[in-house]
């Protein structure tokens, strides 16, 4: 058997052996890509598959079991760089449109790379993912449980998250590197001749098929010095524990923050939800499914308040704080029906954070071979709120290029008739798996 011919039986191999096939389910979506290209002097070898370096070796650090609680050092992670990232994004994006994004994909993606990152490119990184005081075992061991964590549905609530690295068949790349791919993300291994014109589309239906269609499309055209993505998917979609009766939903004014006005569908509801106010704002726990695991969380700023003024004291310890003041209230909730999309560049936001090395011809990933850097992270998302429920995706790409008990309180009226923040959060985790500003539905 020639050399080629035994690279391929080594992919079909790894795809049987490592590869998750994820079945069609209902739930929210998020994808996060991550692209590598080959910088200066390339290690490619053009007789050598991505995946033929060697055989792999068993694993030495097998998936810990499925634990009650999870890693709160990952969880305040990846929060408080959801927070960071937020902000970032924010400060950048003058448009005043809708902006909603998933900060568990993004981050479980730059995870993956992270792996491959040495030096001061992997202590910039873990600044700016809030990773600092966690060695890569931990981190790997903990994302693992997370996942099986996460991905406890219920007929009404469904959350899938997939992963997959999608490397050029003339690429090496470090074994050690595949093998923590497979083990702790559950990685789908695949090698792709990246010179022919029908790659973009195998990478593309991959994240199609695992966002239920939310997300088409995520990699455009793959330029000649890239050489490697690394993917993931979260798709998500839940029902209302008390779904809006849509006989009541009804047109009234939403408020924009230009000072005008548009007539738009509201949905209504009375009942006990979990509630917290103070001066500033607001807020309101929607449930989903029998046992409210997953919840979309509303913070509506008050009258003499706004949504700069609330966004300026979101962190991960306000976070906290207002989370462990939430109790059950009485209320009358009324909220728009809305569905949006959002597409940015994060290269700019990552940078500020702290992650400029990473994209520079200075960036050292030896993890994964020599001369690689980053060379764009792309975010896409969708959701859609209505009467049933909740359905959102969301896809990153990263690509990496050649260089050279109390008295019971009066029920509350919460009208969400002007700009608000939004989140959708596991509740048994505290995980924030998506979060956006939601400023005039469509």
């Amino acid at each position: 058997m020639n050399r080629q011919k035994l690279s391929g039986v080594k992919v079909n191999f790894l795809q049987r052996r490592y590869g998750v096939s994820l079945g069609r389910r209902y739930v929210l979506a998020a994808a996060s890509v991550v692209l590598f290209s080959v910088l200066g002097c390339s290690q490619v070898n053009n007789n050598t598959s991505a995946l033929a370096q060697s055989d792999l070796p068993q694993s030495e650090s097998p998936l810990p079991k499925k634990t009650v609680k999870p890693d709160t050092r990952l969880v305040n992670a990846n929060n408080k760089f959801g927070f960071k990232l937020f902000s970032e994004i924010l400060k950048q994006d003058s448009s005043a449109e809708n902006i909603f994004v998933s900060p568990s994909s993004i981050a479980i993606a730059l995870a993956m790379a992270y792996n491959g990152a040495s030096g001061s490119t992997q202590q910039a990184m873990a600044k700016t993912l809030e990773l600092q005081g966690m060695n890569l075992q931990e981190i790997n061991s903990s994302y693992a449980a997370l996942k099986g964590l996460l991905e406890n549905p219920d007929e009404q609530v469904q959350l899938t998250i997939a992963n997959s690295l999608w490397a050029n068949k003339d690429i090496s790349l470090k074994p050690d590197f595949l093998q923590k791919s497979q083990d702790f993300y559950k990685a789908k291994v695949t090698n792709l001749d990246f010179k022919d014109a029908t790659a973009p589309n195998s990478i593309n239906n991959w994240v199609k098929e695992n966002t239920r269609g939310k997300i088409n499309k995520i990699v455009e055209k793959i330029k000649p010095d890239e050489v490697l993505f690394l993917i993931n998917a979260i798709y998500f979609k839940g029902k209302w524990s008390n779904e809006f009766d849509k006989t009541q939903t009804a047109q009234h004014p939403f408020y924009l923050i230009s000072g005008g006005q548009k007539q738009h569908p509201m949905m209504s509801q009375k009942g006990d939800y979990r509630y917290y106010e103070n001066e500033q704002f607001q807020a309101v726990s929607l449930p989903y499914g029998a046992d409210g695991k997953i919840s979309f969380y509303i913070f509506l700023p008050k009258q003499n308040s706004s949504l700069k003024a609330l966004y300026q004291n979101l962190s991960l310890e306000n976070w906290q704080k207002w989370m462990a003041q939430f109790s059950k209230r009485e209320g009358f909730i009324r909220l728009p029906r809305f569905k949006t999309d959002y597409e940015a560049t994060l290269n700019d936001a990552l940078k500020a954070l702290g992650m400029e090395e990473a994209f520079s011809n200075q960036a050292n990933f030896s993890g994964f071979g020599k001369n690689l850097s980053i060379s764009q992270v792309k975010h896409k998302t969708f959701v859609e709120v209505n009467e049933e429920g909740t359905e959102a995706a969301a896809a990153t790409s990263v690509g990496i290029q050649m260089t050279s008990l109390r008295q019971k309180p009066e029920p509350f009226r919460m009208i969400v008739d002007r700009p608000f923040f939004c989140a959708i959060r596991d509740n048994q985790t505290g995980s924030i798996l998506f979060m956006g500003s939601i400023v005039e539905p469509q």
